[in-house]
């Protein structure tokens, strides 16, 4: 049955044109770049022209030329995964902060100081990431417990009494977020915040050092530091160190890290998983494949993608690894293997390290995925390196392998149990 009239539509509103070049460059030292992620496209034109008008150089696309990228609505992890999509990587010198210090600017009329408050930023993870570049796991660890309880909340939290029967949150979180609490009010506490420690860490030049090195695979914080003492500050430096040997992990890491430093997406993963499965069917056509880590939580983006692989028999785990290896270099798309073979032994259970979690069969790769535009226009390529992981656990300890490997790294300690 259909209806007797059609429904009427809404008219949308035209959009605003705003002049370009009229107005007097006040601030030349400052480009303002507003996202119109979750801004939309009307408010984002809105306050380009207002703060055009107030002596603001805006600039519509992320150029080099930016200083400042402004933010709305978008959580701190979701921004950061974008910006680097857009192949905004090194950003050192620039400052992505919170649409509140764009108000407060325009209020002011003129640039206010950057304050930490006006950044978009996990503190809790910088704490915690800080301890680990320390070699402090036990801190760390409940840094990032507390951020990842903090992050399952169905809203933000807005009185320290929220939290009083949260699991997880020891003396220095609750610190950390009193500090949040009286700073930002309806703010989520774990996408910025107020606190002395954390500005510290942020502007300390081993922080921001070790996290650049870090960022390369195959490097960890024990050599991270190596060459922070040494005086080590960019990449460039450390490939021109005669006295430095890079490993087999560590070289892949530096060319291919245009690549694999950005953030691989919901659809390349997918891609991913269709040719790990016809690998997998290859060799065993009983073994199956689960994708595992953050997007089988349901993330849209991810630093790699995880795999795990489940044999229909007892011991055909120590062998289909290498085969699938084998098949992906026949294909003419493998760039990089490290394959560790299985050390699990029963005898040593029950654990409750982590650790046991590594004793699995797995292997840590790098492999083309076709592109539909060519990525690098320079070497005429039509494929994106990507980081991808593989771990085949025995049969019976398939669950545990599964939970561990879809979890985060806290919540992969419950499977070691």
């Amino acid at each position: 049955m259909f209806p007797t009239a059609l429904p009427t539509r809404k008219r949308r509103r035209p959009e605003v044109a705003f002049a370009r070049g009229r107005e007097e460059v006040k601030f030349r030292d400052v480009t303002l770049y507003l996202v119109e992620r979750r801004m939309g496209k009307s408010r984002r034109n809105f306050l380009s022209n207002l703060a055009r008008s107030k002596g603001f150089c805006v600039d519509d696309a992320l150029s080099a030329d930016v200083t400042h990228v402004v933010s709305e609505g978008n959580a701190a992890q979701e921004l950061w995964n974008w910006l680097e999509e857009q192949g905004f990587g090194e950003m050192r010198d620039k400052h992505v902060l919170h649409i509140s210090w764009f108000t407060e600017s325009m209020s002011a009329g003129r640039p206010v100081p950057v304050e930490i408050r006006h950044y978009i930023q996990d503190a809790l993870e910088v704490l915690a990431e800080n301890l680990e570049f320390c070699g402090d796991q036990g801190p760390n660890m409940a840094f990032r417990r507390a951020a990842s309880v903090l992050k399952s909340l169905p809203a933000g939290l807005r009185r320290l009494e929220d939290t009083q029967h949260l699991p997880c949150l020891g003396e220095h979180s609750r610190a950390i977020i009193e500090a949040y609490l009286t700073s930002l009010s309806s703010q989520e506490i774990f996408e910025c915040g107020s606190s002395s420690r954390v500005e510290e860490i942020l502007n300390d030049e081993r922080y921001r050092t070790m996290k650049l090195f870090s960022s390369v695979f195959g490097v960890g914080p024990k050599t991270a530091e190596n060459w922070f003492c040494r005086g080590l500050r960019t990449f460039e430096q450390v490939l021109s160190e005669p006295s430095i040997r890079l490993n087999r992990m560590q070289t892949a890491g530096f060319l291919f890290y245009e690549d694999i430093s950005k953030p691989v997406s919901r659809t390349e993963a997918s891609a991913l998983k269709i040719i790990v499965e016809e690998a997998v069917i290859f060799v065993n056509p009983s073994a199956t494949v689960s994708i595992t880590g953050g997007f089988r939580r349901g993330k849209e983006f991810g630093h790699d993608v995880d795999f795990i692989i489940k044999t229909p028999e007892a011991g055909q785990e120590d062998t289909i690894l290498p085969a699938v290896i084998e098949r992906f270099k026949s294909q003419n798309i493998l760039l990089y293997s490290d394959l560790q073979e299985s050390t699990f032994d029963l005898r040593q259970l029950p654990t409750q390290r982590f650790e046991a979690m590594d004793h699995f069969s797995k292997c840590f790769l790098i492999v083309k995925l076709k592109c539909e535009q060519e990525t690098d226009a320079r070497a005429a390529r039509d494929w994106k390196a990507i980081r991808v992981d593989l771990v085949a656990p025995p049969l019976e300890r398939y669950a545990y392998a599964l939970l561990g490997w879809t979890g985060s790294t806290v919540q992969a300690q419950i499977s070691a149990l």
